[in-house]
């Protein structure tokens, strides 16, 4: 597929995706329609779940409940164009699509960091301070850390993308994505992104060094916490509350660092350049991850089963 040579301004822009795979084209469209309809299944039914059954409304399911949304919102607002892109011989997206896809993808994961430093709170006062936990994690205050995750989530987005989209796109307009991700557009942009390059830079601070900060010194605390109970079955126990969200921040954090971490390829004249894992690592990241959440915490938690259970029930009683 050749690149526009536009002189006026970008209207839309080309998503190259794995336009020289085809074959792997229709073998991932099933893949990722099969592990979009789980996570669509999972994630709803741990939502409902949670809100049904009483025994689960706590701070840590109603968290949880918050996580399994923002999961479904986060694939939403990229896999459709993913699969529509598998199936389209020319894959392109509007100028205000495009800015909308930005928005939606990088407040979701934006929230999903400030959220998972939330949860993490939420098992340090349960597991270090358990007496005083039902004041401290009250739903006065747990609604609110919940409410401000989204918002903050949503306010940096709306920053990144206020300085994304004012830029003059006059040129190529051929993104090396599969969807609309902001780095890959800014590259694109034909005036200074120096601006850009440091509000993205303290946006990483803020919402992936900080929290990972917090959670790990969190964690800390709990496992010392952990270590003094005197019994065998009160430290499986313990851990046992908190095991699930260590699993999923250890996955989330891991893929992108992954992600972030492989050095690009060179080409000979010394150029970065991608091939097909650096394509190939992100569709995963985007999809992987929100399919494995409810996965991690059905299993992994005995009150959730339970609930399915309970619920599985009640409707074979009924019925």
């Amino acid at each position: 597929m050749e690149k526009a040579n536009w002189s006026s301004p970008v209207v839309g822009f080309i998503l190259l995706g794995l336009s020289g795979h085809p074959r792997l084209e229709k073998t991932l469209f099933v893949l990722i329609l099969l592990m979009y309809l789980v996570i669509l299944l999972g994630n709803g039914a741990l939502i409902l779940v949670t809100i049904l059954d009483s025994h689960l409304h706590t701070p840590m399911y109603f968290f949880l409940g918050n996580l399994s949304f923002l999961d479904i919102c986060y694939t939403t607002s990229s896999v459709p164009l993913i699969l529509d892109s598998f199936l389209t011989p020319r894959k392109t997206i509007s100028f205000s699509g495009c800015a909308v896809q930005m928005f939606l993808s990088f407040a979701m994961a934006g929230t999903e960091c400030v959220l998972l430093g939330m949860m993490a709170f939420d098992r340090y006062v349960a597991i270090c301070n358990p007496l005083r936990y039902p004041v401290v994690m009250s739903r006065s205050v747990y609604v609110p850390m919940a409410v401000s995750s989204w918002m903050a989530g949503a306010a940096n987005s709306l920053v990144q993308i206020s300085l994304a989209v004012p830029l003059p796109f006059c040129g190529d307009n051929v993104i090396n994505h599969f969807t609309c991700e902001i780095l890959a557009v800014l590259k694109l942009a034909c005036a200074d992104i120096t601006i850009n390059v440091i509000s993205m830079g303290v946006s990483n601070m803020i919402f992936l060094v900080v929290p990972v900060l917090f959670i790990s010194v969190s964690y800390i605390f709990i496992i010392a916490t952990i270590l003094r109970i005197p019994s065998t079955e009160g430290k499986k126990k313990a851990f046992s509350t908190c095991s699930a969200h260590l699993t999923v921040v250890v996955i989330f954090y891991g893929t992108i660092l992954v992600m972030y971490g492989k050095p690009k390829s060179k080409d000979p004249k010394g150029e970065d350049k991608e091939d097909l894992s650096d394509k190939l690592i992100p569709l995963f990241y985007g999809v992987v991850t929100p399919m494995l959440n409810p996965i991690i915490y059905s299993l992994r938690n005995k009150d959730v089963k339970a609930a399915v259970r309970n619920l599985v029930a009640q409707k074979s009683f009924t019925q």
